[in-house]
């Protein structure tokens, strides 16, 4: 059964806004720490942003804060990642991706980074483009 799925990917100018959605049908979402992680080609999967179990905590990369903003709706079971100030830098493939480790996930990602290897449910990612 799937069980994370991306979308909202899509081409944009620079300085545009998108707004990614990750819904997860086949998860208790309430139980997951939620994170969104992004690659290019021939280049390690980086963290981007990730969201305590309530939406309380939430934790950024350097590169994406002040303009990405990670949110849930439990009641959906969906996590967003809001995109505003786009930059062509930006252009990567967008993953989604789920653990049930607990909040302290998020804690140790404000002193160690936001670590992919640490998250065990993946989503097979939605492609942003940012064109100059």
């Amino acid at each position: 059964q799937v069980q994370v799925v991306e979308s909202g990917g899509d081409l944009v100018q620079a300085g545009g806004s998108l707004r990614l959605s990750c819904t997860t049908p086949g998860l208790t979402f309430d139980d997951y720490v939620m994170g969104w992680f992004r690659q290019a080609p021939g280049q390690e999967r980086e963290g981007v942003a990730c969201i305590s179990r309530s939406g309380g905590n939430m934790n950024y990369a350097e590169s994406v804060k002040g303009r990405f903003t990670i949110s849930r709706d439990n009641t959906k079971k969906t996590v967003y990642l809001q995109m505003n100030s786009l930059k062509t830098e930006d252009t990567e493939m967008y993953y989604c991706a789920a653990d049930s480790s607990g909040d302290v996930l998020v804690q140790t990602s404000k002193l160690l980074g936001i670590d992919p290897g640490l998250f065990s449910i993946w989503g097979q990612g939605t492609q942003v483009t940012v064109s100059s």
